[in-house]
């Protein structure tokens, strides 16, 4: 998979300008989390250039493309779609002043100008070193219906679903017709050298498991075979939790956070070196306790959650940023969002 590509870096300290590539849907999820309000951007984008002849008439005003620097107000980006909106006031270019929205799609260049975080260059490192593990896509197979996805950085992407159509012709005709149709999506998937993990409940993905076998040998040479009790959103959690996916991108970030979730609800359990909730952090930060820092995607860009992510990292910690399109990120959520491992207790308050 492509790698996010850094351009640019000239740094001072901690202010200073990162130019990046973007170069799959997952850079463009990282960006949503590394451009925040205040800062300074800077892309190519089209706008609408008026003439002294056009402002007569505003409707024949020509869009061309041009550089422009945009103060961030908002930031919005959807799993579904593949857009980054970045909307705010034009600081620098073509009308000075005015509101402009910047949308930044893969092969999109762009520059960020601000104060970074330890924890946001090292989420750069990151997504530029995730690029190079294997993709890895999950084929979740019952009778009669398969749903296939795709590890993303930010969790599971669902690619398609497929069920046994109910048409004329004998009932073995249809399965065969069936696994035959799923063989082919996991195939058109998995190009190149993806890994598979094909799981579900019941004798359904040993029977897929032949077809890719007589069909597809390169592709079935790359095969996990796992159990699941169900397909769909809830089979891919029960995957990743039974950690084949794990054994084959052992680095993914996916994979981490699941292993990080597990150990802080260990601890949480019999009252270990762990703790929850932005006050109980904050005091454990203040003693410099803070070993991992654990903080939902949503919350980190809070004024009070970025200063107690400073806190924790000038006292040699680490933060981790959990992604809340998924599992691991939604069980941080219930435990409202910010928690951390310690180097060591901490007595109650």
């Amino acid at each position: 998979m492509p790698a996010m590509r850094v351009l640019k870096r000239d740094l001072k300290g901690e202010e200073g300008e990162i130019s990046l590539r973007v170069e799959s849907l997952d850079d463009l999820w990282h960006l949503k989390h590394l451009i925040s309000p205040g800062n300074l951007v800077f892309a190519q984008t089209q706008r609408k250039i008026s003439s002294a002849t056009d402002k007569l008439r505003p409707e024949k005003a020509e869009r061309r493309t041009v550089r422009l620097g945009v103060g961030v107000e908002s930031v919005e980006f959807h799993t579904h779609s593949n857009w980054l909106r970045i909307h705010g006031v034009i600081k620098a270019g073509q009308d000075v002043g005015s509101y402009h929205t910047l949308n930044i799609e893969v092969g999109s260049d762009l520059s960020i100008i601000r104060r970074w975080r330890a924890d946001q260059l090292q989420r750069i490192e990151e997504a530029v070193a995730e690029s190079n593990r294997p993709l890895v896509v999950m084929a979740l197979i019952e009778e009669g219906e398969a749903t296939l996805g795709a590890l993303r950085q930010f969790g599971v992407q669902t690619l398609s679903e497929v069920r046994m159509g109910s048409g004329k012709g004998s009932g073995q005709d249809r399965r065969s017709e069936f696994f035959e149709q799923v063989a082919a999506q996991i195939d058109q998937a998995a190009a190149g050298d993806a890994q598979v993990v094909v799981a579900g409940p019941g004798f359904a993905k040993e029977d897929l498991k032949k077809v890719l076998d007589a069909k597809y040998p390169d592709l079935a040479s790359r095969v996990v075979m796992d159990d699941a009790s169900s397909i769909g959103r809830s089979g891919f959690q029960e995957v990743l939790r039974r950690g084949a996916v794990e054994r084959i991108a052992q680095n993914s970030r996916i994979a981490r956070e699941a292993c990080l979730i597990e150990r802080l609800l260990e601890e949480v359990a019999t009252d270990g070196r762990a703790t929850y909730g932005i006050r109980e952090v904050g005091r454990a930060a203040d003693f410099g306790a803070v070993e991992t820092l654990l903080v939902l995607d949503e919350l980190a860009k809070r004024r009070e959650v970025e200063e107690l992510i400073e806190r924790a990292i000038n006292g040699r910690g680490r933060a981790v940023i959990f992604s809340s399109e998924f599992e691991p990120g939604q069980r941080l959520e219930s435990l409202g969002g910010v928690a951390a491992l310690l180097r060591f207790k901490i007595d109650p308050a």
